[in-house]
């Protein structure tokens, strides 16, 4: 049961990237490329689950990685986070602020 979870989380997980390549592909933007590299991050974690239970990632790597990528993953989204501040406003001539 665990490994056909485990199996659909890396297909979802896949999925999701397929699609954030697609996105990244009509913007073209690094908030776009942000997002698709936390998809392909959370795709290299379900992989790396899987293999742990089928026993061809030691549980100490499995930790290794699997904290890495979470790591990784709450940075990203910060760093997107943080580019994606407020819009900067220009204001035309003669207006005033209210």
């Amino acid at each position: 049961m665990l490994v056909a979870v485990i199996v659909l989380a890396v297909a979802g997980t896949t999925l999701l990237f397929l699609a954030g390549l697609v996105a990244y592909s009509r913007r073209q933007t690094r908030r776009y490329l942000l997002i698709t590299v936390v998809l392909g991050l959370l795709v290299g974690r379900s992989v790396v689950g899987l293999g742990t239970v089928l026993g061809a990632v030691p549980m100490t790597a499995h930790h290794l990685v699997e904290h890495g990528f979470d790591f990784l993953i709450a940075v990203l989204i910060l760093y997107a986070v943080y580019r994606s501040g407020p819009e900067q406003t220009t204001q035309s001539v003669g207006t005033t602020d209210d």
